[in-house]
């Protein structure tokens, strides 16, 4: 049965994004101790990370503040990197870092932009990735 820790994020998340349907959280535990591993489309990734991860740090402290109002153990947040190698059992840490390493592979059927579209788009992708391996690093 899920808690209320769980039930809020579900519950933010499906308000922030465009599919709700493709929200999926789930209870996971590693080496490190139990998180949450929250996976959605990967059309709405940055409206869950939001601006320099404004609105991943904003769940994560209101998630510790949820947690603290019943006494119960912090429950860490990692937010899956759709196209990263998510499907590893790794602990978030090691998956983030394996997803800042994996290669971005482009569809073949996209459309061609421009040069310099392509440029920004890979340096914003990447800089979304650094940024959420420094969030797996905190210990929230």
């Amino acid at each position: 049965m899920a808690d209320l820790r769980e039930d809020f994020v579900q519950y933010v998340v499906k308000a922030l994004v465009s599919n709700p349907d493709a929200v999926s959280l789930r209870r996971v535990t590693d080496e490190k101790g139990e998180f949450l591993e929250l996976t959605v489309d990967p059309t709405d990734m940055g409206k869950v990370i939001g601006k320099a991860g404004a609105t991943a740090k904003s769940i994560r402290t209101l998630l510790r503040g949820v947690g603290a109002k019943d006494d119960l153990t912090p429950l860490p947040l990692k937010i899956v990197d759709p196209e990263g190698d998510h499907h590893r059992q790794d602990s978030p840490v090691e998956a983030s870092e394996a997803a800042e390493e994996a290669p971005v592979e482009q569809a073949e059927d996209a459309v061609e932009a421009p040069e310099e579209k392509k440029d920004e788009s890979n340096e914003l992708h990447e800089r979304t990735k650094r940024e959420m391996q420094e969030f797996a690093d905190f210990d929230l």
